[in-house]
């Protein structure tokens, strides 16, 4: 039985990220329009920057199973929120002691980001959708966002000069609200 979208009106997913992934197929087939912020259909590019990346996933994957985790996960929140500081990133992860569980679901994210091969199972092909990229992202690679780019070929975009993955652009949300009203 697929999940229940609460009330009534148009039903936009607005997802981060690996987010689109890990929703529920069903779920994801009953939006009536989709805004992908900073997201992915491959994570891991073929050739030698895929090579690159499943090393550096492994690496991270090495790390949650360590005693210094924090400092891999602040490494990754630099990345994330540059060129802007961390300090900027509304809430982190290391903000409290990270759980076995917690180390568990970044585990499986990981796994997740490497078995990503394209657009996530049950994303609606007939509905409008937004991309809103992040000029300086230094998690999606530019070769995931070019493939995206031509997965969705109608979609609309938005760029953001000067932002990084975590999207720290003060009129964003003006923007993709702006997108959302104009359906």
């Amino acid at each position: 039985m697929a999940p229940a979208w609460p009330g009534e009106g148009r039903r936009v997913l607005i997802a981060h990220s690996l987010g689109p992934h890990l929703l529920p197929a069903e779920l994801l087939g009953q939006a009536d329009a989709v805004v992908l912020l900073a997201s992915f259909g491959r994570f891991v590019p073929q050739g030698p920057g895929g090579r690159r990346l499943r090393a550096a996933l492994a690496g991270m994957a090495r790390e949650l199973k360590g005693a210094h985790v924090e400092a891999m996960l602040q490494t990754f929140l630099q990345e994330a929120a540059a060129p802007q500081a961390i300090s900027q990133l509304p809430s982190t992860i290391l903000e409290a002691p990270l759980t076995a569980a917690g180390r568990q679901r970044l585990q499986q994210d990981l796994a997740s980001l490497q078995a990503t091969a394209g657009l996530p199972a049950g994303f609606p092909s007939d509905g409008p959708c937004l991309v809103v990229e992040a000029e300086l992202d230094r998690i999606v690679l530019p070769e995931a966002r070019q493939q995206l780019r031509l997965a969705l070929p109608e979609a609309d975009r938005i760029e953001l000069a000067g932002c990084g993955h975590a999207l720290l652009s003060e009129g964003l949300v003006d923007r993709v609200i702006g997108w959302i009203e104009q359906l």
